[in-house]
């Protein structure tokens, strides 16, 4: 019975291996010709063909990429995202943790009334306050700036409400410990609470600096000139500046050189994650 048991329960692990790796094929398969049809010519993308080789292969649009005399201004546009991206996760990571902190560790009058008003304000959906944020930002004569799109992202609250989540779980103790050595509130906070709280400040950052990357809403609403524009606003211009068809090899390329910084954030962060998760199985 045992042995019958035993081999039923290997049928179906390998049965489950199968359908995984399936799934993970049909999953990765569109990823994979992206990256494939960025390397043909574009006869080939549009004779319909799903082949991941070519016949003709090709780094033709990634020179024009990186050509600045032949009118491209993918490099430009990298450097704004960058910029824009890395300050506005900087600025949101130094606000959110402050908030979450004050939150969950500071005794003040209405504390309670603001964190319901930040729960509040989570249900409110962002493209209600597009209209408003854009009168504010045209009055304060930042349209075309990356304080545009900076400023009004300088704190989320869902990330606020992660933080203070952390906190209330951080042990009371070491703060005490740290008071006692001779350190202020600030300076625990900054010497001993923050860098205890790297996992979670691993957390928001990837996703917080996702959200400003891949962000096309408010640089297409806030910038105006070419030179200003974002990668996502970029590759729009890109597909709509060829008057003689779209190149899509071209679109392929700038989507997937796009997706770079991505992937080095995620692996320069993933011993953060690991980290949180040994922490979490130690607790």
């Amino acid at each position: 019975m045992d042995l019958k048991e035993t081999n039923l329960q290997k049928s179906l692990k390998v049965v489950l291996y199968v359908i995984m790796i399936i799934y993970a094929g049909i999953t990765l398969y569109p990823f994979l010709w992206a990256i494939a049809a960025s390397f043909k010519p574009l006869s080939e993308i549009t004779s319909g063909s799903m082949a991941l080789f070519s016949k003709h292969f090709t780094a033709e649009q990634y020179a024009y990429l990186f050509n600045p005399q032949s009118g491209s201004l993918f490099i430009q546009w990298t450097i704004n995202s960058l910029i824009i991206s890395t300050i506005g996760t900087a600025i949101n990571i130094f606000l959110n943790s402050m908030a979450g902190y004050a939150l969950a560790k500071l005794s003040f009058p209405g504390r309670q009334r603001i964190y319901y008003g930040i729960l509040a304000i989570m249900t409110v959906p962002g493209q209600i306050l597009l209209i408003p944020n854009f009168m504010i930002i045209k009055n304060l004569g930042m349209l075309d700036t990356f304080t545009a799109l900076i400023l009004p992202a300088a704190i989320n609250i869902s990330y606020i409400f992660m933080m203070r989540q952390f906190f209330l779980n951080f042990p009371s103790d070491v703060e005490e410990a740290a008071r006692i050595d001779g350190l202020s509130r600030t300076g625990t906070f900054f010497r001993i609470v923050m860098p205890l709280a790297r996992p979670s400040i691993a957390t928001q950052a990837v996703f917080i600096f996702m959200g400003f990357w891949n962000n096309f809403l408010q640089p297409m609403l806030y910038l105006r000139t070419p030179s200003n524009y974002t990668l996502t606003v970029g590759l729009q211009m890109l597909q709509s500046a060829d008057q003689g068809g779209t190149m899509w090899n071209r679109i392929m390329a700038a989507s997937v050189l796009t997706i770079i910084p991505i992937i080095i954030l995620y692996i320069l962060f993933n011993n953060y994650f690991l980290q949180g998760i040994r922490m979490d199985g130690e607790k």
